[in-house]
């Protein structure tokens, strides 16, 4: 089921209104995960939790793939009291010790 946050960002995207944090550009070099990938995948992205009432703004984390077909969980974000842009929070590849199958419910 997508998400008003979620719907809100990939329009955002489709725009090309997109910004990366520092964070999130150290995790996707940390983890191989190319932007292009994502920004490309965000019609296929899968709502995994939604923090609409966020402090620093509403997110969204979604499940992506990479261009192999490799899972990767993508914080998506609008800052607070803005419109735009889309900014990439974090971005890092699902340990499956910590999800369960389809990586979208945390195991406890």
């Amino acid at each position: 089921m997508v998400t008003d946050t979620l719907e809100q960002i990939a329009a955002l995207v489709a725009k090309g209104e997109v910004r990366v944090s520092e964070h999130g550009y150290d995790e996707l070099a940390a983890d191989g995960i190319l932007l292009r990938d994502l920004v490309a995948g965000m019609p296929a992205a899968e709502p995994v939790e939604d923090y609409p009432a966020f402090a620093k703004g509403p997110c969204v984390l979604v499940l992506q793939r990479d261009r192999d077909g490799n899972p990767v969980h993508v914080l998506w974000g609008i800052p607070q009291g803005e419109k735009s842009p889309a900014v990439l929070v974090t971005a890092y590849r699902p340990d499956p010790k910590r999800w369960d199958v389809g990586l979208k419910r945390r195991l406890t």
